[in-house]
């Protein structure tokens, strides 16, 4: 009977208290993650610019390979030879 005494309120503040402090604790913290931070914004900034200057360079070599090569097609494997061995 004295355990009882000393559980019973035990499991009620964890029950009523305890779990949910917890349960707002971390959705506020979703909440705040949620959006993105300045550096993150500037991060995706950079990242994008480097894409877009690496788009550019590839178009380049694009049109240098065709003006080289009539049979090349921009975007797409060149085609090889079937009888191709890479070991002659």
């Amino acid at each position: 009977m004295d355990e009882h005494v000393i559980l019973v309120p035990l499991v009620v503040g964890i029950l009523f208290i305890g779990l949910p402090w917890l349960i707002f604790h971390y959705v506020t913290q979703w909440k705040k993650s949620s959006s993105l931070s300045v550096e993150d914004e500037n991060l995706l900034d950079a990242l994008h610019d480097t894409a877009r200057r690496l788009d550019d360079r590839l178009r380049s070599i694009e049109r240098i390979i065709a003006a080289d090569n009539p049979d090349f097609r921009p975007g797409r494997p060149v085609e090889r030879e079937q009888n191709w061995n890479p070991d002659e």
